[in-house]
């Protein structure tokens, strides 16, 4: 066991590196000599074959060592080793409260070590159920299980019987919290998820998703039974990962198994290798036929994939193409050819037309293997037949509709868009800036008006390209995610000579954050002969947009950056993704579109028919989850692909869906306004609900005391309230994005003039009220972050001034501005608040008891005395014994003090730093020791001690001789002190 803890124990690396060495230990065992001279032996820590052998145990409040101790609520433990913890939160607190817990104690200060060990990180409460992720797992990134069911799988017969038991049980709970702990937590399956179904994927430790589980597990039953299928998992659910997960346990499975992976496109060929090899599996990827023949007529490798090749630049492959790859295979066949091994193949995107002509050619080679297909859109009508001949029936499905109720992908908005209609000429243009901007506030107008008047004299707006450009760069303005740099877009374009010209009337309407990605690789052949003395041929102006570009990128002379389109590709995209607000749209025309490499975007603009497999896939780049702030993916349609511009209504299911089943698209895409008025009436249903039982008269003190407590005496109201005022902000900010959404189209949505404005109303007050509550309480502070976000949205839509009037407060809380300006800091205060005498009381009581509470830490003593001054204060101020002019002098004193002790009289002259006065406070005021204490501490520590075992070890000893000096010999002295001196700013 001594290898175990010393990798256990081991501070010197990342938590991933350690966690990862870790798994490797408790998933193949620890290599162990029992004496010298002896044959290693590998000692298992976990029985994988029996898991009810193991010994289970649950522990509740452990108290963990760090640098700050802390008490995670559930520790689950497996044969003595701690491999889940799950943070518990009340039903009114949300689980992302236990989600930020976890993700703070994996920090340095807290208990970081105590995460070695553990598998699964759980928060949960009541009505949420469990939320589980692995170390380092971004609060977006937690995953929800969701036990399969007779309802939804009504097809998976194997996986409801193996179930049942587990399904049964769960049914006898009634609250979500303990079905989850039946269903994640059942022993036998929590080993097998630690054994089956953890992968540290280049740097990030991943956990299934029950999609992933699910499939798995039926993909099982059909290998052991020797039958081929299919598995559909929707764009974006983690189908690579199904696969690697599959090919582990076929590994484990069957000693003689070698897996083949076929994919058509080189990036899924590159990234699957990336995937296997980010896991510790060497894949082989194959140079060609007669390379993979070669190798299945070895005994290995026994993991490869191989690529069928495109020609001509297609982003699909043809029969064409398909018949040269099989042509390339019987071509070079060897000899004495015979595929050695059990083979399973994968035949990735198996929905493609060509995959049955594939199937039946690799019968020929492999004729005892196994063929599974996945696939991530649905089967062609024409197709679904042949590919289910081919390949088997479904093993699995996780369509669209089910991905988006379980939050793994969003919901898709569809818009359709006449510019043709809309301008005609310049009085049009005008006219639909205002249709465009009449939700506006005149601010927000008047701001947009200027950028307007630049953009009508670079554009005619004669052509039809000039007219979505003006569109888009609207939105770029006006959308909340394109505006505020958080969210990017893609245009498809019906052809690389179309993309080029969008490029250049995108730069000219100043929009310099975009770039076109095609398959063109310009070269000089190209415009060879083009030049006729009649103008650009369309050859040579998309060769001179394509080096105007790449220049302007890479800064440098034309001839040279034009040899650099992979590396402008590559720092392109990386831009977009990590960066959208440096390269906010993407002009393709097939690239990017399909793949899962291709990047995540909020809106997709479409300038091209598109259908079926093309179309599906591309909508599914705008699906991805990106934040609390990218509610939907919007697909902004110019094509009218549906025809749902020339109908009454739209069906999202025919016309170029019509190669679907209806029933495997259902639900999929969902008219923009319809579902916006619907989310505008829940927002507004959720935060009226939310304040109904605030007491009359439901002014602002009677909010104030609802969402901060009645009492501000008492510490700990603020933080019991805490829950409420979080769902306010919450509920406000959704309010206002649903409001955005369609504030330019209220009547268009349904709604008359007179309740756009009792709406507006309504979200004007709620908009105040969030303000009045985060001064209230002096959460403002720690929102700052979130604030210039909101801004845009206040600004354009709403106008309100208590946002305006808070963005003067700058940095600076309410307590340091009472400090600066003294009483004129209260005309900086909401009307509101200002205006009402207790309400503007306990505004700076709350704010000021927040403080102490956070500043206690480094001087216990002191805030002590503070928080009984503050006490006092308050008391007299209740009991109407000092008048209000007084108390505020009183309280903007007490600000003084709590805020700077140097400013107090109360120190020596010696006692100059905020560190000595600590020392001298929880000293009982003894100077000498404080002075002497303080030296000790800086000429001992070292850079980093605080998180370094024998660094602090010497500040300890430092700590113990000073006070020894001074007669003080108890260790829970030594104890205290040092947690002291570990809160000081300046040590």
């Amino acid at each position: 066991m001594y290898e175990f803890s010393k990798a256990v124990i081991d501070q010197s690396r990342s938590l991933y590196e350690i966690n990862k060495q870790i798994y490797s230990m408790l998933r193949y065992g620890v290599n162990v000599q029992p004496e010298t001279g002896r044959k290693k032996k590998t000692l298992m820590l976990i029985d994988w074959e029996n898991p009810l052998n193991n010994d289970f145990a649950i522990a509740e409040e452990v108290t963990i060592k760090g640098l700050h101790k802390k008490r995670p609520d559930i520790v689950l433990y497996v044969n003595g080793i701690a491999l889940g913890v799950l943070e518990l939160k009340r039903s009114t607190v949300s689980v992302s409260e236990g989600i930020r817990q976890n993700l703070d104690n994996q920090k340095h200060i807290f208990i970081k070590p105590f995460f070695n060990t553990i598998q699964f990180v759980m928060a949960g409460n009541d009505i949420e159920g469990i939320a589980y992720g692995a170390i380092d797992t971004k609060e977006k990134y937690f995953l929800k299980w969701k036990e399969v069911s007779e309802e939804i799988n009504k097809d998976h017969q194997y996986l409801l019987n193996l179930t049942k038991p587990i399904r049964n049980r769960a049914a006898n709970y009634q609250y979500p919290l303990d079905r989850n702990v039946v269903e994640l937590l059942n022993k036998e399956r929590f080993i097998e998820l630690l054994h089956d179904f953890i992968v540290f994927d280049r740097g990030q430790k991943k956990l299934c998703r029950p999609n992933q589980y699910f499939g798995v597990k039926a993909a099982q039953d059909f290998i052991r039974r020797k039958e081929g299928g299919i598995i559909w998992h929707t764009q974006g659910s983690g189908k690579s990962l199904t696969m690697v997960w599959l090919t582990k346990w076929i590994r484990e499975f069957n000693d003689n198994a070698r897996v083949l992976i076929i994919t058509d496109r080189e990036e899924l060929d590159e990234q699957i290798e990336k995937v296997y090899k980010g896991v510790d599996e060497d894949i082989y990827r194959t140079k060609n036929g007669k390379d993979l023949l070669n190798k299945l007529n070895d005994t290995t490798p026994w993991l490869m994939c191989s690529l069928v090749h495109k020609f001509g630049g297609k982003e699909e492959i043809d029969d064409k193409d398909m018949d040269t790859y099989l042509n390339d295979l019987r071509s070079n066949i060897p000899t004495d050819y015979e595929a050695k091994g059990d083979i399973y193949v994968f035949v990735d995107e198996c929905h493609r037309t060509q995959s049955g002509k594939l199937h039946q050619a690799m019968k020929q080679f492999l004729p005892e293997a196994q063929f599974i297909g996945f696939t991530g859109t649905p089967l062609l009508k024409t197709d679904k037949q042949t590919s289910l001949e081919v390949f088997g029936r479904y093993i699995h499905t996780y369509k669209f509709d089910e991905a988006v109720s379980d939050k793994v992908v969003l919901d898709l908005r569809y818009e359709a868009r006449d510019i043709e209609q809309n301008i005609t000429s310049e009085d049009k243009i005008d006219e639909w800036f205002e249709l465009k901007t009449r939700g506006l506030t005149d601010f927000a107008k008047a701001e947009l008006k200027q950028k307007w008047g630049t953009l009508k004299k670079v554009f005619s707006s004669k052509s039809r390209l000039e007219k979505v450009v003006l569109d888009i760069v609207m939105d770029m303005e006006k959308k909340e995610r394109l505006q505020n740099g958080r969210g990017n877009a893609l245009l498809v374009s019906d052809s690389i000579y179309n993309a080029c010209r969008y490029f250049d009337l995108f730069q000219n309407a100043g929009l310099k954050h975009c770039a076109i990605i095609t398959s063109f690789v310009p070269t000089h052949a190209d415009i060879k002969l083009e030049e006729s003395g009649e103008g650009y041929t369309e050859k040579l102006q998309r060769f001179e947009i394509y080096r105007r570009m790449l220049a302007a990128y890479f800064n440098e002379d034309p001839d040279s950056a034009i040899k650099k389109v992979e590396q402008f590709e590559k720092e392109v995209k990386k831009k977009f993704v990590e960066e959208p607000a440096q390269m906010k749209l993407l002009i393709v025309v097939n690239k990017l579109l399909t793949g899962f490499d291709a990047p995540p975007a909020t809106f997709l603009y479409i300038d091209k028919k598109l259908r079926d497999h093309g179309l599906f896939q591309a909508v599914c780049r705008v699906n991805r989850l990106d934040g609390d702030d990218k509610e939907y993916g919007f697909i902004i349609d110019y094509m009218d692909l549906f025809k749902s511009l020339e109908k009454a209504f739209g069906d999202y299911t025919s016309e170029v869906f019509s190669g679907y089943e209806k029933s495997d698209i259902d639900g999929l895409l969902k008219d923009r306004l319809e579902k916006g008025k619907e989310r505008l009436e829940e927002a507004l249903e959720a935060i009226k609900a939310l304040v109904e039982p605030v007491d009359p008269p439901k002014d602002t003190m009677a909010h104030i005391r609802y969402f901060c407590g009645k009492d501000t005496e008492n510490p700990d109201e603020l933080k019991d309230t805490e829950p409420r005022r979080i769902s306010l902000y919450k509920l406000t900010i959704s309010l206002m994005r649903a409001y955005a959404n369609i504030a330019d189209e209220m009547k268009e949505a349904g709604y008359s003039d007179k309740e756009s404005e009792e709406i507006k109303a309504d979200i004007k007050h709620f908009e105040n009220l969030r303000k009045e509550i985060q001064l209230a309480s002096g959460d403002y502070i720690d929102l700052k972050q979130y604030e210039p976000a909101m801004r845009h949205l206040i600004d354009s839509y709403i106008g309100a001034e208590e946002s305006r009037m808070l963005a003067n407060f700058d940095d600076l809380s309410l307590v340091e501005l009472l400090i600066e300006k003294g009483k004129d800091a209260i005309e900086d205060i909401p009307k509101n608040i200002r205006d009402d005498k207790d309400a503007m009381a306990e505004a700076i009581e709350n704010n000021l008891r927040r403080v102490i509470i956070e500043e206690s830490p480094t001087n216990p003593m002191y805030y002590e005395k503070m928080s009984v001054l503050l006490d006092e204060l308050i008391k007299l101020r209740k009991e109407q014994t000092l008048e209000y002019e007084k108390y505020l002098q009183k309280i903007i004193e007490l600000s003084g003090k709590v805020k700077k002790p140097s400013s107090t009289k109360e120190y020596p002259e010696s006692i100059d730093t905020d560190a000595k006065r600590a020392l001298f406070d929880n000293l009982g005021k003894n100077e000498s020791l404080a002075v002497e204490l303080d030296n000790n501490i800086k000429t001992t520590k070292k850079d980093g001690w605080r998180d370094n075992i024998q660094k602090s070890k010497a500040v300890r000893i430092a700590i113990r001789k000073a006070l020894k000096n001074h007669g003080i010999t108890d260790d829970e002295e030594v104890h205290r002190i040092f947690d002291l001196v570990k809160n000081q700013r300046e040590y």
